[in-house]
C-alpha cells in the first residue's frame, strides 16, 4: 500500500502488521491481490497456502470493513473444476487443487465480511514485467525461444490468458464506479496453452517449431490443474467500458509495451 507515494511494506497472514499498515494509510480503495499462487506448492505447503490466502484475506477484509474501504479482491479461474468451461460469474466454483480451495474460500470471506467489495477473477495472468519473484508464462516462452531453447506446452488444457495492463484497466474503472459482485476480468479468448504459445511465438517473431505439444496427464505436477478453466467474460463486455480484449489485441498491446531485446 502506498503511503504518499512511499511504499509499506507488510505480510498480509500477520494481524498486527495488516492493522498497523490500514492505520498508516487509512485507504479508500483496496485491491486485494497478494496471495501463494504457486500451484504444486500450495499442494504441499498447505498450511502456508492457507496462512496466506484465507487467513491474510481475513485479515484485509476485517481492516477494510473497519475502515470503510471499498474492496477488490483478486481471484481465480481455479475455483472451478474445469469439466465445461467458459464458466460465468454464476457458475457453482468446486476446484480440484488446494489453491483453488484457499481462493475459494477467500472469496467466502470477502462476501461473508463485507457489503463493499468485489471479486474479479483472472485466468494466466501475463505482461511485460514479471510480478514480484514468479516470471509469467509469456515472458518465461518468450526467453526460451529468444535463447533457442525448446519448450514443452501443454495441450490439453484452456484458458483465458489475461494481459495484466488490460485486467488493471478493467479493474481500475470497476474501483471508480464501485461496481459490486463478481466479475470475469480475464481475456475474451478461450484457448488452449499449446495455441496460445505459438501465437505469442509468431506475433513476436519467434521459432514457433522449438515449442512441442505435451499431454498434461505426462506433466510432471504435484497438484491436479483443470482441463478448461476458460472464463465467460460477457458481463464485463456489457457492463464495463474498458472491454476484455481478446488474444490477438492483448499480444498486440503486449508487443507495444515490451521492450525490444536485440538478438
Amino acid at each position: 500500500m502506498p503511503l504518499f507515494g512511499v511504499p509499506v511494506f507488510f505480510d498480509v497472514s500477520d494481524k498486527l502488521q495488516v492493522r498497523e499498515a490500514f492505520e498508516k494509510v487509512h485507504p479508500d480503495v483496496v485491491v486485494h491481490c497478494a496471495s501463494l499462487t504457486d500451484v504444486d506448492k500450495c499442494e504441499l505447503n498447505r498450511e502456508l497456502a492457507w496462512k496466506t490466502n484465507v487467513a491474510g484475506t481475513e485479515h484485509v477484509a476485517e481492516e477494510a470493513g473497519r475502515s470503510r474501504a471499498f474492496l477488490v479482491y483478486v481471484s481465480t479461474d481455479y475455483v472451478f473444476n474445469g469439466q465445461k468451461g467458459c464458466y460465468s460469474e454464476d457458475d457453482k466454483p468446486d476446484p480440484v487443487n488446494y489453491y483453488g480451495v484457499t481462493k475459494l474460500e477467500a472469496e467466502r470471506v470477502v462476501e461473508d465480511r463485507l457489503e463493499a467489495y468485489c471479486i474479479a477473477r483472472a485466468s494466466v495472468i501475463y505482461g511485460s514485467t514479471p510480478a514480484a519473484g514468479k516470471i509469467n508464462f509469456a515472458l518465461w516462452l518468450l526467453n526460451k525461444l529468444r535463447e533457442k531453447e525448446r519448450a514443452k506446452i501443454i495441450v490439453d488444457q484452456w484458458i483465458s490468458p489475461t494481459l495484466n495492463t488490460s485486467m488493471a484497466d478493467m479493474t481500475l474503472e470497476i474501483v471508480e464506479r464501485r461496481l459490486t459482485g463478481i466479475f470475469n476480468v480475464s481475456g475474451a479468448t478461450r484457448i488452449n496453452r499449446f495455441d496460445f504459445a505459438g501465437l505469442l511465438a509468431k506475433v513476436f517473431s519467434l521459432d514457433a517449431g522449438l515449442i512441442d505439444a505435451v499431454e498434461a496427464a505426462g506433466f510432471p505436477w504435484v497438484a491436479k490443474r483443470p482441463r478448461d478453466s476458460s472464463l465467460d467474460t460477457a458481463k464485463a463486455q456489457k457492463i464495463l467500458k474498458n472491454k476484455p480484449l481478446n488474444v490477438n489485441q492483448a499480444l498486440k498491446r503486449l508487443k507495444q509495451e515490451l521492450p525490444e531485446i536485440p538478438d
